[in-house]
């Protein structure tokens, strides 16, 4: 039954991004938005909020040492999944899907929106990371630099919205399009309402389905010889991070690789940012590397994932989709880590 519900959870989450993807192009393009604000910043916001939902309501609503050490768990796992899985994913689409790409193995990405992206990314993690190693009872710094990185996202997002509007030419039509009685179809565009209603409903469907696969992942891996740590730290980010990472391959499917890293590279900055704020103001104490420190160890691989990005563009090279699978490495290099950690009786 578990197994009906996982495959079902999936599906639901499928139809959200397919759904999603479509809704969100036409969203930018009534607000006249360029690529940047429409796959770093709208797709990355809605496509973060499962795994953002995970440590809010673990550390503000589920009370004790235990809920808060989850959500710093979730917290870290985000960004790590988005860098080393997410990219793997994304470069193995890339390349399984090389014939039918204009571009092939190449991501023709917008240089500009991904260094954007990784530098924003860069500074707010650092500075966040950085604050674990700040004394335990040092609280109220920490608090101070939860606002410092709400100002860091807040400049990004800015960033994006400042650019010029993106080319919208051959927007596929709008799957909702035919619902509205009121408007002229397609190729005509859509109404606002119309277009708004389609993302409303895809992000339910996205939220409503990471949210089941999570719970059934947990109940597959909660039986009998499955450690919890392995589960917080591996198994439940994997399906947190789907929404971000079905959108990827999709836009990938359709040529739009700046949409498709963008969604990825904005959802890391998301993350470095807002739910580190969450854990920075409600769980100061917990957010420490003397606490966590198999968890704040995920940060370092981040780092290094991220480089194999945006070291390329920095030096004017094309970005291979290729060099992305690197991330499946790092992934299970982690992986062992844990394991290593774990038979040695570490959490």
């Amino acid at each position: 039954m578990d197994a009906l519900f996982l495959v079902v959870s999936f599906v639901v989450i499928l139809l959200g991004a397919e759904l999603f993807t479509n809704g969100i192009e036409w969203f930018g393009h009534k607000l006249e938005l360029g690529e940047g604000a429409i796959g770093s910043v709208l797709a990355a916001i809605g496509t973060a909020l499962p795994e953002t939902m995970v440590p809010f309501i673990a550390i503000v609503f589920g009370g004790g040492l235990a809920a808060s050490e989850v959500g710093i768990g979730a917290i870290l796992g985000a960004p790590f999944m988005l860098a080393t899985l997410a990219m793997f994913v994304t470069g193995s689409a890339v390349w399984l899907m090389r014939r039918r790409r204009a571009s092939g193995t190449t991501l023709a990405v917008d240089p500009g929106v991904v260094t954007h992206d990784m530098a924003y990314f860069a500074l707010a993690y650092a500075i966040a990371i950085g604050a674990a190693f700040l004394p335990v009872e040092f609280e109220w710094p920490r608090r101070l630099i939860a606002l410092v990185l709400l100002a860091i996202y807040g400049r990004h997002v800015w960033g994006h919205l400042q650019a010029e509007a993106a080319d919208h030419a051959g927007l596929e039509p709008l799957r909702f399009h035919k619902l509205d009685r009121r408007a002229p179809q397609h190729p005509e565009p859509p109404r606002l309402p119309i277009v708004s209603l389609q993302v409303m409903f895809a992000l339910a469907c996205i939220i409503g389905g990471a949210w089941a696969f999570v719970q059934a992942i947990t109940d597959i891996a909660s039986g009998p010889g499955v450690n919890g740590t392995l589960l917080a730290l591996i198994i439940a980010p994997i399906a947190t991070e789907l929404p971000e990472t079905l959108n990827s391959v999709l836009w990938v499917r359709r040529g739009k690789d700046t949409l498709a890293l963008g969604n990825i590279t904005g959802a890391m900055v998301f993350q470095s940012a807002i739910p580190t704020s969450i854990g920075l103001v409600f769980a100061p104490q917990i957010w420490s590397v003397s606490g966590a420190g198999l968890a704040f160890a995920s940060a370092g691989i981040t780092f290094l994932a991220a480089a194999v990005v945006v070291v390329p563009i920095l030096f004017g090279r094309k970005l291979d989709g290729r060099a992305l699978l690197v991330g499946g490495l790092f992934y299970l290099v982690y992986v062992a880590v844990v394991l290593a950690a774990l038979a040695g009786g570490g959490a």
